[in-house]
């Protein structure tokens, strides 16, 4: 059996504009129906990699290629238009002298209405605009909006779909609803898409691999609960969520000592032996039990809706916990830490600390 091709490569790219890096050395694949989830702030590069990938931007050096086809390297370019490939942007971008049904049937001009009017019935009923085709943009909820851009684009049977931050202005009932139907309507038709967002619980909805970016480079790649449970850095620890770091000395290959008492590794730690490192632990890994001898106790609980996030001090540590249990303020308890093999970085010169309480997004 012939090994598969990758709907996108994307090999070693890097773009420069007015002098100043972009992108730089960017390598990730994208195989078939799989959704790749671009994540990172503002300005991190984001859309310039989705602009190189559709042909609106110029690359200084690598490649990418569709279907194992090159469409943009530094000596050769496809054309946007003939790279089959579907784009969805912030503003949607829809024509307001157009109907839904004419929005839809815009990227199919040329094709036979016969083929037109079958294509704009199954996107009406796949989207669920049937009730409104024969509307105007402006006539349309934000939802439905959105739902229309998704039509738009599916309609011309893309290899590849790119969204750009595509779910401004819904609140986050619908911004999810919606982005559990597309991964639905693109594992169904067998779209590959990437889809960037700054929101990281928007690319834990939708992603099957998570690339995080930072000024134009890659952070880290792989499953979204390998960069939240195992991040290769303390850049990638905090960005992907609240984080506690308690301060360790290596016992041995297989034996670390922190503020908690000894603890076991059933993987070597491969750390210079009485070194001193920081161990990152998530706070739902951290439970919590009464114990009227605690050497801990609960200072603040922030109710989550399924959890409480609490801050629990520990002679001069902060940490915070998150967890189903509930607990008073006052009380005193005992911490146990489930987290094998840990997560270990060097010490910070002054290490940071949640004491000042959980993030908020």
């Amino acid at each position: 059996m012939a090994a598969s091709i990758d709907i996108l490569s994307v090999q070693a790219v890097s773009c420069t504009l007015q002098q100043s890096p972009v992108l730089e050395n960017i390598s990730f694949a994208v195989r078939d129906d799989e959704t790749i989830c671009l994540l990172g702030r503002n300005g991190c590069g984001k859309t310039a990699l989705l602009q190189v990938i559709a042909g609106l931007l110029p690359i200084t050096q690598g490649k990418v290629l569709l279907e194992g086809e090159p469409v943009s390297s530094p000596q050769e370019y496809v054309l946007p238009e003939l790279r089959q490939v579907g784009l969805i942007f912030q503003d949607y971008a829809l024509f307001p002298h157009l109907t839904v049904e004419g929005n839809i049937a815009f990227g199919l001009y040329g094709r036979p209405e016969s083929e037109v009017k079958p294509i704009c019935a199954e996107m009406l009923t796949l989207l669920q605009l049937d009730d409104v085709a024969a509307r105007y943009p402006h006539e349309l909820s934000n939802e439905q909006q959105q739902r229309l851009a998704i039509a738009r684009a599916l309609a011309c049977e893309p290899k590849l779909l790119l969204l750009d931050e595509p779910f401004p202005g819904l609140d986050s009932q619908t911004r999810y609803r919606l982005i559990t139907e597309l991964r639905q309507v693109l594992k169904q038709r067998h779209v590959a898409a990437v889809f960037a967002t700054h929101s990281r619980e928007e690319a834990f909805a939708c992603a099957d691999h998570l690339i995080l970016l930072d000024e134009g480079k890659i952070m880290q790649q792989g499953y979204p609960s390998e960069l939240y449970h195992r991040p290769n850095s303390r850049f990638v620890a905090d960005f992907m969520g609240n984080t506690n770091y308690l301060p360790v000395k290596i016992m041995s290959d297989h034996q670390w000592q922190s503020p908690l008492g000894d603890h076991q590794a059933t993987h070597p730690l491969n750390q210079p032996m009485d070194s001193q490192c920081d161990w990152m632990v998530r706070p739902a890994d951290v439970a919590l039990a009464l114990d009227p001898d605690g050497p801990a106790s609960i200072e603040d609980r922030l109710f989550m809706g399924t959890s409480n996030l609490y801050r629990v001090k520990m002679g001069e540590l902060m940490l915070l916990v998150q967890t189903g249990n509930w607990f008073e303020p006052g009380q005193q308890v005992r911490l146990s830490i489930k987290t094998d093999p840990p997560v270990l970085y060097p010490v910070l010169p002054a290490a940071s600390s949640p004491a000042d309480g959980p993030e908020k997004q």
